[in-house]
This record gives structure tokens, sequence and C-alpha cells, in this order.
């Protein structure tokens, strides 16, 4: 039996195919013509291009292939259903069996066509176990008193939101939210939040309560600190082991650098 990974954008699923050869795995990819970073040709040897509706070409190609088991890795952006794509035939049966298209509907019913031909839709995180951090500050820097009082708020809403599939993240000033996320992504809501209301502002990005982790699992990583310290961020909070932190050392390097909180909890 092959794995297969459908292959969004940024680079998580570039640090799937590294934990996969860690691991003596080759991967079948299947690549979002409209997401995937061309480079990926260069780091897998089995590369199949297939537009963001055409889910009938991607599982012919896993069938070719003899996926049995396929991870989803790297984000589709949200407005991409709205980009006037149009939809094959296998696509727009799922799509017209919905009854709503927020992010846990359409990747769910991708996972049931999976399903149907016998491809089992796994943890994004089964070759990136090391990735996920445990509870407790990661930085040198704790939260103080003021961006704890942000996180407990914080929390409350994020799970919140995150329980109705609106986004994962908020944006924290004085236990009051400044921002939350939607279709823009937690570096755009980060930013509007500056924006708003410039310095010591909390970020809280959490897992959903019940989070289905093949699928839409948190991502962290420089960009998010960088992004932060541009609208004077102070203290950043993720949920433990549910979060993937992506180049963790130079993450917290550039977070120290800028006095920045991490903390799982």
């Amino acid at each position: 039996m092959r794995y297969g990974l459908i292959a969004g954008n940024g680079r998580f699923p570039f640090l799937v195919l590294e934990g996969a050869r860690r691991a003596g795995v080759e991967l079948s990819v299947a690549a979002i013509r409209e997401e995937t970073d061309p480079s990926i040709e260069r780091e897998a040897t089995r590369v199949e291009w297939v537009g963001i509706g055409q889910l009938g070409k991607m599982i012919r190609f896993f069938k070719r292939e003899g996926v049995g088991q396929a991870i989803m890795a790297g984000q589709v952006k949200h407005v991409q259903i709205f980009s006037g794509a149009l939809p094959d035939v296998r696509m727009l049966k799922m799509l017209v069996s919905l009854p709503r298209r927020n992010t846990d509907a359409l990747i769910g019913g991708i996972a049931a066509e999976l399903h149907k031909e016998g491809i089992e839709l796994i943890d994004s995180t089964y070759f990136l176990q090391d990735h996920l951090p445990a509870a407790g500050k990661l930085t040198r820097r704790d939260a103080d008193a003021r961006e704890r009082g942000d996180i407990e708020y914080g929390l409350e809403v994020a799970r919140e939101i995150a329980r109705l599939d609106l986004g994962q993240t908020i944006v924290v000033r004085a236990r009051a939210c400044v921002a939350v996320e939607a279709m823009e992504g937690t570096d755009a809501c980060v930013t509007r939040a500056g924006q708003l209301a410039r310095g010591r502002l909390t970020v809280v990005k959490v897992a959903k309560p019940d989070q289905d982790m093949r699928f839409d699992v948190p991502v962290v990583g420089v960009p998010t600190i960088e992004t932060m310290a541009q609208a004077g961020a102070t203290c950043l909070c993720i949920t433990a082991g549910k979060t993937l932190i992506f180049d963790r050392a130079e993450m917290i390097r550039l977070a120290d650098k800028h006095r920045i909180a991490v903390v799982a909890v």
C-alpha cells in the first residue's frame, strides 16, 4: 500500500514529504494547481497537478498509484471556493450534497469521496509528531499577568469561533476582542488588529474543541512571529498537542528577539 499526499500551499506539504522520507516512505503527490509551490516537483518523484475542482482526477491518480491512505497538508484558501473554478462531475455532485460549505463540511465531503474508493484520509501530522508542542512556555519569557488575563478571555472566545468553524484565531487587548479570523487567515487577522489597536496585543490560536487531526490543523511558524512583531503583539497562545510548529528553533529564536512570549495550553 502506498501513501498519498494532497498538497496545498505553504511549507506544510514539504515538511510532510521530509517526515515521510525519514520514515522511509515515498508519497504520491496530488498538487493543487492554484495553491501548491511548483518546487514540489523537485521534492517528490510522483506528482500529479490537479485543479481546485478536479476531485475525480485526483482520485483517479491515487487509484493508479495504489494509494490506500492519504494525507492532506497545506492550506487551500477558503476564497478559492468562490474563485469561479469549474468543478468536475465528481466535485459537483459532492458540493450539491453538502448542507453548508464551511471548512469541515467541504473537506469532510472530500474525505467521504476518498473513502468510497477505498482511500482513507489519515492524521495530517502522521509523519510530524515531533512538531506538536507540549503544554508550557516555549520561549524564554513567559506570559505576564496582563497577557495571562488576555489569554483567559481569548481562549473562551477563540474556542467558540473554532467550534462554529469560523476561524482559529482572535487578537485581544485589555480583555477586549480586537480582531476575529474568518477567511483571511491568521496573518491577515493579526495585521488588521495591529492597524486597529497597535501594541500590547495577545494572539490566541486554538484547535477546534473536537479537532479532526486529518485536516485544518492549526499551524504557526516564523511568519506568524514576523507578523506579530509588525503588529506590536507581545504574546502568542496555542493549543498544546494539536498545533503544528514549523521551523520551531528559528521561530522561538525570533520570538525571543522580539520579547514575544509563546505559550501552549
